[in-house]
Parts: structure tokens; C-alpha cells; sequence
């Protein structure tokens, strides 16, 4: 059977690279695809990504199944289109995707089904936003209402900062039509983790857990990133914190996006921060695999993927399961220069090591061009070591980022250092 995998990025680039080892699969699309996915001969790069014309694509070619990376098709109704014709699709509708694509419908939902999340209101009167920002002082939490590809959420530790970011969004329109809205919530301290599961509307079956750090620089220094590592498993999600967060978070999710109408198909990415008593709440919801995190579940996923995709799709997740390596998984994320404000692209990248079963290097912001591999975009490349610790793992992962080379390469040395603590 043939695949398409929609998107470009070091998700996408793990899902197709998993999706390929399944001995039913003759071909893997991705589109668009990178620099990685063009140089792996079981993948094939098409340049489409208008939704319809990938229809139209899925039908001439006899593809048999569709899986969603990113948000934006997802926000734009791909599934709708793609169901519209009957065409097997893993992801939710444009409607469900809402979880993610509005701050405010998430946290409005969340809200009416009782799903533990911090406090908070949403603004689109810049005035009004500033006197809840005086009243309820700093650390506060500013975020823009609609998609800003994982930019548009500031954590201000300051009064000053929060006022800053409001006019940002607001009155500067920095985010155009994602940011006429922001949302304002209460700042919630603890450990970040990362849970994230496939459903196909009624059934739910979770991933393994991870852990994706979100700062620049070591010890969760510097500006907010798309992330910059991630690990698996994630030794803050406990099996006792695992049966919590499916109980109050999770299922709730589920049942009340049915009930509300909207059943939810696809991954879902519950964000959360885990505070010092070991109370979960839900910071966000993503309506796809998080990226960092899917490089390293992905190196680390035992089974079938194909055979899960299609459990997915045809409503019998319940019947499906995950094997997993038992191993620690390491992602280690090498950025461009001037990333993450303003990346540098067209460098040449040097020196990736051949794929082993300790290390796999997965591409993002990378594209071939006359036979070389350039930068171009933010996050270039995820070097994921398997070992059987973080330590060993670590190992693996660094030992191969040390071999690969491009002009301003910045990446942290500290990849897994929470888990080192528990």
C-alpha cells in the first residue's frame, strides 16, 4: 500500500520513516517533505499543499491512508475535504482542531467539562487586558488566541513584560488575526510533561510519554523555542500520575467532545504542568504529535504503525496496542543561527551519521539543492541516541551531533536533565 504524510518538519520526517518499515508499505509520500525525507529511497517528496489538490492526488494515486503533522491543514479542514470524498484520514476535523487553533475555545471547553486548567479570561480590548494585568500582577501568562506556530504564548515574570506582550499582539498586531484575541491565564508553577494519544472519536490509546524542553539554552535558559530536545520515557509521568491524567484529563477530553458534537479524531496533545504536590492541570492542547516529542517516541515504537493508523481510522483503537523499546529515547535538537527570532537559512550541513540502532537523525528545517543539504528554517535536524538510561542515551545522541557540522549550529548540551533528577 501507499502513504501520504502531509507536512515538513522532524515530526513528520520520524511518522514517515516509521510508517515505511512496515512490510505493507511499498511507498511513503510526504509533502512536502524535506531535505531527509528526499534522501531516503523508501520516501517520495511531492510538492503539493493545498488540501483539495491533495485529494485529488490521493485518488489518481491509489493512496490508501493520509496521516496530518502539522496544525495548519488541519485548521484549514484537510479531514473535511478528504472525508467529503471518502478517503481514510488520520486526524480531527477543522472543527475538533479548534482544541488547538483557539486559546479561547479550548480553555472555554475545558472550563465547562471540568477539565483541570489555570484561571483565566480572554481580551481583544487592549485597555481591558492591561487592568487585569495590574490587578492580578506577575508571573502572568499572555497567549494569542489562534495558531502562531508556538510563538505566541509569553510567560512574563514581570508586570512590564506583560504589558509588553499585550500591546505585541494586540495593538502592534504581531500575529495578525491569531493575535486580535488573547487569552490571559494565571502562571502555574511545577514540571512540564508531555501526554499525548491517539483516538478515533470514542476509543483512546496513549503514546509514550516524553518531555520536550521549550528554552534556547541549558538549564531552560533564554527565549521560548518550538522546542529544542525531548526524551522518552518521562520519568515525572508516573503509572500512578499516568491512570490520573487519563482520568481527569484525557477521557473527559474525549467524552465531552462527543457529547458537545465534535467527536475527536487524530493525536492529541495534552501539555501539562505537574506541580510539586502532583497535581496535573492542562497548560494547552495540540491537535496533532508534538514536535520535538514524536522523534523520540517514534525511535522508540516497537509495533506496526500502519496496522495502528488503520485501527484509527476504521474506529477500533481499542482493539490496537503499542510495543515499546524499553530503552531511553534522547532528541536532541540542532537549531540555525539567529534561531529563534531570525533564523538563517542556506548553510551547508555536514557530517550526518549513518542511521545505527543506537541514533537516527531526523531532518526539519533542511532542503536539497544539487546534491547538498542546506539549512532552511529554525530547527534543522533532531539527533535521537537510544541507551538504556538518559545517561547513555545522552551519550549516544551527543556523540553524533559533535560529527555534524553547519555554519552557527546551536543546540543545548542538557537534553534529559530533569529526568537525571528524578
Amino acid at each position: 500500500m501507499k502513504i501520504l504524510v502531509v507536512g515538513s518538519g522532524g515530526r513528520e520526517h520520524a511518522l514517515a520513516w516509521k510508517l515505511a518499515q512496515s512490510e505493507r508499505v511499498q511507498l511513503v509520500y510526504v509533502a512536502p517533505g524535506n531535505g531527509g525525507t528526499a534522501r531516503d529511497n523508501r520516501l517520495q517528496n511531492i510538492d503539493i499543499t493545498d488540501p483539495t489538490a491533495l485529494a485529488d492526488f490521493v485518488q489518481q494515486d491509489g493512496v490508501a491512508l493520509t496521516v496530518v503533522g502539522p496544525e495548519v491543514p488541519l485548521a484549514a479542514g484537510i479531514v473535511n475535504i478528504f472525508r467529503a470524498r471518502g478517503l481514510k484520514i488520520f486526524g480531527p476535523t477543522r472543527e475538533a482542531a479548534q482544541l488547538e487553533s483557539s486559546k479561547d475555545f479550548a480553555k472555554a471547553f475545558m472550563q465547562r467539562h471540568g477539565i483541570p486548567t489555570a484561571q483565566y479570561q480572554t481580551f481583544s480590548d487592549a485597555h481591558h487586558a492591561h487592568a487585569y494585568v495590574n490587578m492580578h500582577g506577575a508571573p502572568i501568562v499572555i497567549k494569542a488566541d489562534g495558531l502562531a506556530a508556538g510563538k505566541g504564548v509569553v510567560v512574563a515574570m514581570s508586570v512590564d513584560e506583560a504589558h509588553q506582550a499585550i500591546d505585541h499582539m494586540l495593538s502592534d498586531n504581531r500575529f495578525g488575526d491569531a493575535g486580535a484575541r488573547i487569552v490571559i491565564e494565571e502562571f502555574l508553577a511545577g514540571e512540564e510533561a508531555s501526554f499525548i494519544v491517539m483516538c478515533d472519536g470514542k476509543n483512546v490509546l496513549p503514546l509514550a510519554t516524553s518531555q520536550d524542553h521549550k528554552r534556547l539554552q541549558d538549564a531552560d535558559q533564554g527565549p521560548n523555542t518550538g522546542g529544542m530536545g525531548a526524551y522518552s520515557p518521562a520519568p515525572i509521568v508516573t503509572p500512578a500520575m499516568h491512570a490520573r491524567v487519563m482520568r481527569e484529563i484525557i477521557n473527559p477530553t474525549i467524552q465531552g467532545m462527543a457529547k458537545d458534537g465534535i467527536p475527536f479524531t487524530g493525536f492529541l496533545y495534552a501539555g501539562l504542568m505537574i506541580d510539586d504536590k502532583g497535581n496535573p492541570k492542562t497548560l494547552e492542547f495540540n491537535c496533532r504529535m508534538g514536535d520535538p516529542e514524536t522523534q523520540p517516541i517514534m525511535a522508540r515504537l516497537k509495533s506496526d504503525l500502519v496496522t495502528i493508523m488503520e485501527h484509527a481510522v476504521n474506529g477500533t483503537l481499542d482493539a490496537a496496542e503499542m510495543d515499546w523499546d524499553r530503552r531511553t529515547a534522547v532528541g536532541v535538537v540542532m537549531a540555525a543561527e539567529g534561531y529563534p527570532e531570525t533564523p538563517r537559512k542556506g548553510d551547508v550541513i555536514d557530517g550526518i551519521p549513518a542511521e545505527t540502532p543506537e541514533c537516527v537523525t531526523f531532518h526539519a528545517g533542511t532542503i536539497e539543492r544539487d546534491g547538498q543539504l542546506l539549512t532552511s528554517g529554525g530547527r534543522v535536524l533532531c539527533v535521537v541516541g537510544l541507551g538504556d538510561s538518559i545517561k547513555m542515551a545522552q551519550k549516544q545522541a551527543y556523540e553524533a551531533v559533535e560529527k555534524i557540522s553547519f555554519a552557527g549550529a546551536q543546540y543545548r548540551r542538557d537534553i534529559g536533565w530533569r529526568g537525571l533528577k528524578h
